[in-house]
């Protein structure tokens, strides 16, 4: 549910015609990514309808050395949003809600509850300020919380900014959204799902989180990150937190299923669809845009504990894309751009994953410290030295410890940081350094 810091934002690459793929290349670099520990990953490609590509590699269940399969279920995140959107665009068809609706009739002690609609909540338009973001979050994310619970914690937060009057991201709307399904229905969010969704779809590998009785250990994978020379297990969110802001559990290729039936009309009426897919201020009601030249894809994403997800819809070519980790060592989205430029019959040469860190004094690491600006990009980075560690903070975000992999040559595998030093006139400091992200190449020079 939290985003993955990055130096800047990448929008995903997409490509212009998938009918004769390389599905072995693209099978090649699956495993690359496996077998060199860089990502493990499951993949679904769903074409006109019908799915043309799955494929899963690495461990379900790394300590049980489980191989994932592509029935393997991961958390999905905040790609259980546009779930949550879709439901309530069908209680509005049916009369029992409106944009309109103000979030006092549901929940009154909600600060600016009278003045937030329904459609800012959809909009993340609410003001309600974030409540993954804030400190507390760390110290109850593991333990099962009823819907009082959280609604206690969310009428304890200030708004962001007055309601309507600007966008900001906020799982708080869709957690709230998720309970007014509820509520309306007189039925749970799980029970709402199958209704709704899953059985008219025939979504057979997806599941609210917050119930799992009946899927089985061995078709649910556990997440992981990755430090030093192999996988560790990653934090454990309790899911009746997100509750509708990101607790479903599913497949690829149920995700890449429930986009194509959503665009071919299967769940809402397209005046519907039309407003999920009205983006005011970046954000849609549910739904993320992602252009490609005269090409447009609406999806979202999703970060919850080790798990990382992406999925896509694009209109034009009718082709559904879904892509989760449950381990990463290196940017998803340059995944996703490797597996739709090869899909889309893009020029893409597959990456040499065999280099390997190195150990460097930490002497050699000063000569790096200092702040560096590109013309090319509206930041400045900052390197920093902490005990062995080179650091690199980028204007507003998050330290990023780096890795060497020669004297000169930098990475933050996540994001797909690769940053490449060129030393001073008398070697004794760095002047400069290439970064290299998403395909880009930027020069950044000290200040």
């Amino acid at each position: 549910m939290k985003k993955v810091f990055s130096f800047f934002a990448l929008l995903v690459v997409f490509g212009v015609s998938g009918q004769d793929f390389d599905s072995a290349k693209m099978d090649s670099y699956l495993d690359s990514l496996a077998n060199h520990d860089k990502a493990m990953v499951s993949v679904a490609i769903m074409e006109k309808g019908e799915p043309v590509y799955q494929k899963a590699v690495g461990f379900a269940d790394v300590n049980a050395k489980q191989q994932a399969t592509i029935n393997t279920r991961y958390r999905v995140g905040s790609i259980t949003k546009v779930f949550t959107a879709v439901m309530i665009f069908q209680l509005i068809e049916e009369d029992k809600l409106s944009l309109d609706t103000t979030l006092d009739t549901f929940y009154p002690n909600i600060q600016n509850a009278r003045a937030i609609t329904i459609s800012m909540l959809l909009h993340h338009r609410s003001g309600i300020a974030n409540f993954t973001d804030l400190p507390a979050y760390g110290s109850y994310m593991t333990q099962a919380k009823t819907q009082a619970d959280m609604v206690k914690i969310l009428s304890a937060l200030d708004s962001d900014f007055t309601p309507g009057s600007g966008a900001k991201y906020s799982n708080s709307g869709y957690l709230l959204l998720g309970y007014i399904i509820e509520s309306i229905t007189g039925d749970s969010y799980d029970k709402q799902l199958q209704q709704r969704i899953t059985s008219k779809l025939g979504l057979t590998h997806t599941v609210f989180g917050t119930k799992t009785d009946s899927v089985t250990k061995s078709d649910l994978a556990e997440s992981y990150i990755y430090r030093g020379t192999g996988w560790l297990p990653a934090s454990n969110t309790h899911l009746s937190i997100p509750h509708g802001a990101g607790a479903i559990v599913a497949t690829p290729s149920d995700v890449t299923a429930f986009f194509s039936g959503l665009f071919a009309g299967k769940l809402i009426s397209n005046a519907s669809l039309s407003e999920m897919k009205t983006i005011k201020d970046g954000l849609g009601a549910g739904l993320f845009q992602f252009p490609f030249y005269d090409k447009t894809a609406y999806g979202h994403n999703g970060i919850i504990d080790g798990f990382s997800s992406q999925a896509s819809y694009f209109e034009k070519d009718g082709v559904a894309f879904a892509i989760v980790a449950n381990g990463l060592n290196y940017s998803l989205n340059d995944i996703s751009i490797a597996m739709l430029s090869l899909f889309f019959g893009r020029e893409y040469t597959l990456p040499d994953f065999a280099g390997s860190p190195v150990s460097l004094p930490t002497s050699q690491l000063h000569q790096y410290k200092g702040t560096y600006a590109s013309q090319q990009l509206p930041l400045k980075i900052t390197i920093t030295v902490k005990g062995d560690q080179l650091i690199a903070q980028a204007t507003g975000q998050g330290p990023l410890p780096l890795t060497p992999y020669s004297k000169y040559e930098f990475r933050f595998a996540p994001a797909g940081i690769v940053m490449q030093f060129a030393p001073g006139d008398k070697s004794e400091s760095a002047d400069e350094f290439t970064l290299h992200q998403g395909g880009g190449t930027y020069l950044f020079t000290k200040e």
